[in-house]
């Protein structure tokens, strides 16, 4: 009898255990090059059908991306409404064609979205030096901080996420 209750108690504790439908989402853009919209203040990389986008409004953009050496103190830009980060699935494959596009394209589809809903955008600037001193370029470092990303059904959060190095010439 003893041996029932007890396989009973285990097959009622083993079926209950449903945790449902939880997506762990998340992503890797590492080995992606940053690309840009010329005519908006978008940043982003794509691989196969996801994108990790970087939104910000005018201001914020000219002063994240300033052409001045940031020595050891980063700027610090604070994930709002204004400035986003998002990170999208689509139905295909991602292009600069896809992101940038006056009329939004037909194909590929939105497929998921996940907003970032908190957290910061570290930049830290560098001068790019020519065989002769000049600066020719100065190179961003991005980082994402403490950055919650949200969707209808789930979340996720990275702590520390590098974005990646976005590159602007000197004219």
């Amino acid at each position: 009898m003893k041996k029932i209750l007890v396989l009973l108690l285990a097959i009622v504790t083993i079926s209950s255990c449903d945790d449902g439908d939880i997506t762990l989402e998340s992503f890797n853009f590492e080995d992606q090059e940053i690309q840009e919209c010329t005519d908006n203040n978008l940043i982003f990389k794509t691989k196969n059908e996801e994108l990790l986008l970087i939104s910000l409004t005018d201001e914020q953009f000219d002063i994240a991306f300033e052409a001045t050496p940031t020595v050891d103190s980063p700027r610090i830009i604070t994930i709002s409404g204004s400035n986003e980060v998002i990170y999208r699935k689509y139905t295909g494959t991602v292009s600069n064609l896809t992101v940038c596009a006056t009329v939004p394209v037909s194909s590929p589809t939105v497929l998921k979205e996940w907003k970032a809903t908190g957290g910061t955008i570290s930049i830290e600037t560098n001068e790019v030096l020519n065989s002769s001193n000049e600066v020719v370029s100065h190179t961003h470092n991005i980082t994402l901080l403490n950055v919650n990303f949200a969707s209808t059904d789930n979340s996720f959060s990275f702590v520390s996420y590098i974005f990646g190095d976005y590159k602007i010439d000197v004219n």
